[in-house]
């Protein structure tokens, strides 16, 4: 009785090999193109909540704007509130609708839209 493998059995151990590592590195490299696409939107979030957060006193308009990789626009418009939400002593609220896009690379976008509410004008 002989012991150890034939070339028969090696040749079929390192076909079955060759074949699952033909498929894990196509794999491992689209794992590693989401995780680096994964990235670059967590940055476009926190971007585009930081251009949202940053305005005090909305002022109706656009504003654009590049950081790092990442192109930015920002629109500011005042809504009109209906009568019947406005309290009816006091100052009249303000209502913007803020709209942040954030683009980078060729096809890649976000947009985080807010409705903020202001009690009056910066003046008062």
């Amino acid at each position: 009785m002989s012991r150890g493998f034939t070339l028969l059995e090696v040749l079929v151990a390192l076909t079955i090999l060759a074949l699952a590592m033909a498929t894990l590195v196509p794999l491992s490299s689209h794992g590693l193109r989401l995780v680096r696409l994964s990235d670059e939107y967590q940055e476009a979030v926190s971007l585009a909540d930081r251009l949202v957060r940053s305005l005090e006193w909305p002022r109706e308009g656009v504003d654009e704007g590049r950081d790092g990789g990442f192109r930015w626009e920002r629109r500011v418009a005042l809504v009109t509130v209906p009568d019947d939400l406005t309290p009816p002593v006091g100052p009249s609220p303000r209502l913007y609708a803020l709209s942040v896009t954030v683009r980078w690379g060729a096809t890649r976008s976000l947009e985080l839209a807010s409705l903020r509410t202001l009690p009056g004008t910066p003046d008062q």
